[in-house]
Formats: structure tokens, sequence, C-alpha cells
């Protein structure tokens, strides 16, 4: 806006023009008295996305305003919802006082609230993290930087391609994310939710360094594993940079939560891709649901910080056996003492400790904040005492780190009323006793009501009007009320303050001087305890470290009570990691599929090991073939995340990879049919998985036609068995790759148990050795409910098919066993005498068009 069009404007537009100026991009809501209101295009915006009145009032540069508006003190239910949509908000507030103010209040933007950068309670998922990340990118690959700024976690990690990458994203599932403005990253993540575009020179390694330095407050970086300057380093040091340089932007303060820095390593966590996350359902299902996920059986932490740290642990499981084997003695310790349910009754009271801090060290604490602080501090002599009994080394470790602080517990509850004001604004924080001077301030207004009735007792003595009152409001303070009929009674020393229908309303020099008294005490009141309330807050900041590493520990216990309560509920066994390659799982079963049942639960085994490296599983559809493969994969995963499993026994190798291909869908916004997708899951297992991956292959090929896919399923499970020898679970319908065995040594045959009786399909729901003499088609469409008539039809062709298809199958298979052999099409033996007998030049027009149905039959 030019200086002339400005100049056209009303002082307050121009003031609101120029704070919006600076924040093109937001919404902005600007502070006016009890409300923020919105204008122009914001306003537009703001009443289409929260329902909320679009009006036009006064003028400014000769237009009228449209303007829309949110109650102050309702804002963070208004906020969530923006924030949800994907939009970020800067709050402009007054930061002058309106009483001193000559002319306009001064106003200014305080904060920007941006999807990845939220600490409000009110705005937050308990249970779920909000992460802000930086990706940077180069010739080495990506650099990622990324922060929980509600709990004060800052981490670095590197991607080696796009496809580690994608597996990054899909871990983190970050709800912003920074990149370069440039059109390499923004194509590439193209449709990822909260993307933010940011020059290209933010993401610059040096500029990040000096940042870095000068935000720790240290002389280099070596502390941070950042020594060595590699080339992958230096794209993370870019990309910390630049969300630093975001976060100051928005935060418009110090955050001296975020004081370490950790440099998380790719080898240290066994890969999973973003299929295959997908495929597992972790956490959430295809519709988005976190029931019936592995999350939603496994999470009974009773905090929410638990909650949020058993979903990273799940999502990064360690290679670490000592790490994750400490884990483990933690949980059978527990068990063993019996303590897992005592422990759990303490943890129920301990509240999310870790967002707290994080509002203590922004000076945003409320009132309800401090006190759930102290009474978390109170049960750690309770948690200590408890744990006394456990002899597990991570355990004791924990209790070393669960500092008690008794002298801060008990200030804090000298300082707190039991059940504080929610707002400090409303004032009735502190507690009797614990400041002289506000005890005083608060007497002169706790007196204030008795005073009140004594005055009105004597005035109506004194005047003998028998309707005189005296009230208070928050307009006219205090008043003496007399009916319209008795005001010409009212002495002379009464003067007139208020007008009203049926009443005049008086004031004296008595009830002047009282109200003085007494507002000004309630404010004096309210100050003192603003000022009150700052010390606490840099006491408690004094403390800050050690309170943070405690909150950490507490969230560690809490999970590994969890995983013991788990244990003992669902009859979960404690696995064994060993250092030999192989897997071994008794009476496995999977843990969802088993929670959600009302029918007991078939378990099965699994065994791999160097002679045993592929299992081929062939059975009927919904005979069990995917819920088997899954709970086997899920399995391994909880031995390594530290839980015990659902398993009579469990003794696991070394595991590298879990790499999923089950199930598929159109993938519309990158114009991928349902078999590409298939194709470029299995493309990605077959380029990365190792001897120590576990992979699950489900209908390989099913997306083609019958030759192609069978060509491409056994071509497939040959590359697995023989050239990336991983463990693989292999489902399929091609009974012609069952022959796979006879030529390849690692791999076996096993299928899921179904029988016939009568008409009716019993599925066993075992594995048994071997494979499935036939796939029960037919048997699964009728307990679908296909019409009879069709299921009859079906059984008619069904019986065509295989008389005449047979002799090309037998074909089929030579051809796969010789693939020099293989062409595109493999003819049928009886067509190809008939058109071997064929003489066209001997033939009539009308003998031509008889042979050509004769040979339509025989297809």
């Amino acid at each position: 806006m030019s200086s002339n069009d400005f100049s056209q404007h009303t002082p307050l537009m121009r003031q609101y023009f120029t704070a919006k100026a600076e924040y093109p991009d937001v919404l902005l809501f600007f502070r006016m008295g009890d409300f923020y209101e919105l204008f122009h295009d914001d306003a537009r915006k703001a009443a289409r996305l929260l329902d909320i009145t679009l009006t036009q009032r006064g003028q400014s540069g000769g237009n009228a305003i449209p303007m829309a508006g949110v109650p102050f003190h309702a804002a963070d239910g208004y906020l969530a919802r923006l924030v949800a949509l994907g939009e970020s908000v800067a709050i402009c507030e007054q930061i002058g006082d309106p009483a001193l103010a000559k002319g306009l209040v001064e106003r200014k933007v305080v904060r920007v609230i941006t999807p990845g950068t939220l600490t409000d309670e009110a705005l937050l998922e308990d249970r779920r993290e909000l992460l802000l990340l930086s990706v940077s990118h180069g010739k080495s690959g990506y650099g990622l930087a990324w922060a929980d700024v509600a709990a004060g976690r800052f981490l670095l990690s590197t991607a080696g391609d796009a496809d580690q990458l994608a597996a990054e994203l899909a871990r983190l599932n970050p709800a912003e994310i920074l990149i370069p403005d440039d059109e390499t990253l923004a194509e590439q993540l193209a449709g990822t939710k909260g993307l933010r575009r940011r020059p290209v020179w933010y993401f610059d390694a040096d500029t990040g360094t000096r940042q870095l330095l000068q935000f720790f407050g240290v002389a280099d970086l070596s502390g941070f594993g950042l020594a060595e300057k590699s080339a992958a380093n230096a794209l993370a040091i870019g990309a910390a940079g630049a969300l630093l340089g975001y976060l100051e932007e928005t935060q418009k303060q110090r955050l001296p939560h975020l004081s370490s820095l950790q440099w998380e390593i790719a080898d240290e966590a066994i890969a999973m891709n973003a299929a295959t996350r997908r495929h597992l359902e972790l956490d959430e299902r295809f519709d988005g649901q976190l029931q019936h996920t592995l999350l939603g059986v496994l999470d009974s932490t009773c905090s929410p910080m638990a909650g949020r740290l058993l979903r990273r642990w799940l999502h990064r499981p360690l290679r670490d056996a000592a790490v994750v084997g400490n884990r483990h003695a933690a949980v059978q310790s527990l068990l063993d003492a019996g303590l897992h349910d005592s422990l759990r009754a303490v943890f129920r009271g301990i509240g999310d400790l870790e967002r707290i801090l994080t509002r203590v060290a922004l000076r945003s604490a409320r009132p309800r904040d401090l006190s759930t602080l102290r009474d978390g501090l109170k049960k750690l002599p309770d948690i200590h005492a408890l744990l006394a009994g456990c002899d597990a080394p991570r355990i004791r470790e924990l209790c070393a780190v669960m500092v008690q602080h008794p002298e801060l517990a008990a200030h804090l509850e000298r300082a707190l009323l039991e059940q504080p004001a929610v707002l400090l604004r409303d004032g009735g924080v502190f507690a009797p006793g614990f400041d002289a001077e506000l005890d005083e301030l608060r007497q002169l207004s706790t007196h204030a009501d008795q005073f009140l009735i004594d005055l009105e007792a004597r005035e109506k003595a004194a005047t003998g009007i028998a309707t005189l009152k005296v009230g208070y409001n928050r307009v006219h303070g205090y008043y003496i009320e007399i009916s319209k009929g008795q005001a010409d009674k009212a002495p002379a020393h009464y003067t007139r303050r208020q007008t009203l229908t049926g009443a005049e309303r008086f004031i004296t020099e008595e009830l002047k001087g009282f109200e003085d008294k007494v507002l000004s005490a309630r404010e004096r009141a309210l100050a003192r305890e603003r000022l009150l309330y700052e010390q606490l807050l840099d006491e408690l900041n004094g403390h800050l470290p050690a309170l943070r590493a405690c909150a950490q520990a507490l969230a560690e216990c809490d999970v590994l009570a969890c995983f013991a309560e788990r244990a003992e509920s669902l009859d979960w066994c404690r696995p064994h990691l060993r250092a030999e390659d192989g897997i071994r799982i008794l009476r496995g079963r999977h843990p969802v599929v088993e929670h959600v049942r009302e029918q007991p639960f078939e378990p099965n085994d699994l065994v791999l090991d160097g002679e045993r490296r592929m299992l081929l599983i062939t059975g009927p559809n919904m005979g069990g073939k995917s819920t088997y493969m899954r709970q086997n994969a899920l399995i391994i995963l909880l031995a390594y995340i530290g839980s015990f499993v659902p398993a009579d026994a469990a003794e696991i190798g070394p595991i590298d990879r879990i790499l999923t291909r089950i199930g598929a869908g159109d993938d519309l916004a990158r114009g991928q049919s349902t078999f590409m997708v298939e194709m470029a899951e299995t493309s990605f297992i077959l380029r990365n998985a190792s001897a120590r991956s576990f992979v699950l292959m489900d209908e390989i090929g099913r997306g083609t036609s019958t030759y192609d896919g069978l060509a491409l399923a056994q071509a497939c499970a040959e590359a697995l068995s023989a050239d990336n020898r991983a463990y693989c679970l292999f489902a399929t319908h091609y009974f012609e790759l069952t022959a796979l065995p006879e030529s390849h040594p690692g791999v076996r045959n096993v299928h899921l148990d179904a029988v016939e009786h009568g008409d009716r399909l019993i599925f066993m729901h075992a594995v048994k050795d071997g494979p499935a003499n036939r796939s029960f088609g037919l048997q699964v469409a009728a307990l679908a409910g296909l019409p009879k008539p069709v299921l009859s039809r079906a059984k008619q062709a069904l019986t065509q098919l295989e008389s005449k298809s047979r002799p090309a199958l037998d074909l089929q298979a030579e051809a796969l066993d010789n693939p020099q052999q293989l062409g595109l099409f493999v003819p049928d033996d009886a067509l190809a005498k008939a058109v071997d007998a064929l003489e066209p030049d001997e033939l009539t027009p009308k003998q031509a068009l008889e042979a050509l149905y004769r040979l339509k039959q025989l297809r």
C-alpha cells in the first residue's frame, strides 16, 4: 500500500495495516478491548473457516470495513480450529495501558501461532506430538532438524535418498515442514501438509553453525556429536539454523527449554518405510482412527507424556539388544515384585509435567499448571519407595535421575491454594499465610461485604427509608439505592450518582472513601499476586534442567509399568534377543486381532533360520494368511521396543529392517494404478532387504494378467531367497510357486488349513507344513453372499477353464523352470493343432468362417 493510500485510513486502521504488512500470509488477531478482531480479507476467510458473523462497520479509506471477531477469553477454541485446518495466526496485543494512553493504545504482534509451534494446552493433543521439521538437501542427500516445541526436544538426522526421506516423514508425521524455496524439494514434497517455503540462504550451513553456537552458548558443536565436518552434517546444521530462525520469528522470545541438541543415527533403529508403517497399522488405520491399532492395544500409560514416549518407541524400534534387553529386565522386575499396579496408581496423579515445564520456561504457565507440578513433585517419594524393591539396572538409572526436590515441593505447597484460579488475572492463586502484604490487602476486600451490610442498616435507621439498600456494580461502583417514591426523603449529604426507571442511586463521602479503599485494595492485591507469580516462575526456572530430566524419567517408568500391565493382562511373554541369526516364535498371536475377537485366537509357530529363510504360504482367502504374516512382524517390533510379546516363547536374532508389501490401492494424486503401487513397493523391498531383514510379501502379481503375475511372483521370490536372503513370508495364490522348494533349499511350503463340511467352508486358521491343495475361491464367494445362480455358473466355468487350461499351465510351469524359453504368450496345444491343420488357400469363405468359430470355442 502506498503512503497516499495509507494516509486515507483512520489511525486505528493504519495501526492494523502496519502490523498486517509484517505478516501478510497469516491471519491477524487484532486486540480491541475484549475481542480479537479480523479485518478485510482476514475477516472474510475467518468467517468462512470458523462460521462466525462477517459484518461491516464504519469506514476507512472511503470504504466500509469488513470485520469479524472472537471474544479474547474464548480465543483458544477458535485458534485450535484454525490450526487444525493448517492456518497460522499472528496475535497482535494491546501492550500499553488504555487508562494511561494518549490516543490509540500501542499494539504489537507478540506471537505467531503455527501448526508446528504450539505450546498452549488448549491447542495440543495430549498423546500426540506436534513437530516442526526443517529439511535441506544437497548432493549427499537430505539434512533434517525437528523440534517438539511443547516438550522441549530438538533433534537432527540425515537421509541418504528420497526413499529414506519419505520413511522419516512417515515416522515423524510433522505438523509443519520448512523447505528451501526451490522447485526440486517443493515438487518432491508436493501435497505434504503444512509445507512452508523459506529463502534458500536460511538453510546455509555456516549461518546455521553460528546460530546454534549462539543459541546454546557454546564454543563448538562437538558436544552434540557435530564435530565432524561432513557434507551430511552440514545439511543437518543448515536445516537446524532455518528451524531456529523460524522459531525466533514466530515465538518472539527466548526458548530456554530447548537446552540440548540430540543427533539421531538412522542405523541405531530398525528401518521401516512409509508403506510398512501403513500396512502394519502401528498407530493409525486407513480411516485415521487409533482404535484397533497396535498402539490402541498397547497404550495403557497413565500420563500423556508417557503416551507420547510410547508412540516414539513404537515408530523407532532399536537394534541395540543391550538397551532393549534392559527394558525387558525392568518389565520383568516390576512383574516379579508385583509393583506395576501400585506404581500406575501413583502415575495417574502425575500430570503432563513435560509440557508444563515448557510453559514455565516460556512464562506462559497457568496457575493450575503449577498446582499440577506441585502434586507431581509430592508423589516422587512414593515412587522412589515403590521402586526400591526393583533391582533392574534401568530402574536404578531412572531412580537416580528422578531427584525428589523436597524443598521445591514444600515451597509450592505453601505458596499455592489447593485449587487455584484458572487464570492469574482472576486472582485467588496464592494460599493464605504465604505473603503478609497480600493477606492484608485481601482482608480489606473480604470485609467489604460486612461493612456494606452494617452501612445499610445504619442508613435505614437514620433516614427511616425502608426501601433503602446498598449495592455495587462494576460500571458505577458502590451506591445507595432509594425507590422513586421515597427519593425525596434522601438526606442533603446524599449525592445523586445515577437515575433509573424506578429508583435513584446516591453516593456519600463515607461510601466514596470506602469504595476507593476497597477497589484500590483489590487492584493492589491482583498486582501483588502477579509479582509473586513472576517470582515463583523465576524460582522454578532455576530448577528447570533437573525437573525436565525428572519428567523424562517418570515418563519412561510409566511406559515400563504399562508394558508390565499389558504382559500380565494379555498373557504376553518375555522375548529373548539373541546374537545368532534366526527367528523362533512359538504359539504367536496377533495382538490386535486377539484383542478385538470374541472367539479364541488360534496361535501359530514361526521358525526361520539359516536353512529356512522363506515360507511360501498358500491357502484360501480369509484363511488367515495376512493375519499370520502381520502378527509375526508385530511380535518382532514389540520385542525391539522393549515390550513383552503375544506368544508362548520368542527368540529373535538381529533385525535391521521390517519391510512389507501387503494390499495396495490406487495413488491417484501421483497418477499410479494399483499395480504400479504394488510394483513400486516391491522394487523398494528388493533394493533394500538384507539377510537380516524381515519381509512380508502378500499376493505379488495379482494386479496384472495371470502369466505376467506368475512370472513376476516367481522372479521376486527367487530374488528374495537367493540374492537378498531375507527372512520372508511370501503369501500367494499361484500354486505353481509351490515347486520352488525343489530348486531353492531355503524355501519351505506352509498353508493355512481349511476344511469343507457339506456346503460350508470352515477356516481352521492353523499353519501346517506343505502347500494347500486348492484355493476355495468359490466357497469364500459363497460366504460373501454371492447369488446362487452366479455361483452355479462360476462352477461350470471353472470346470471348463480347468480342463482347457491344464496343458497351457503345464507348459507355463515348464517355461518358468527354463526362463530362457519363456515368451510373452504360451499357446494351448489343442488350439495349436487346430491351427496347424488348416489350409487357408483351400477354404471357401463359408468354410473359413466355420473354422474361425471352431477356433473361438477352443479358447
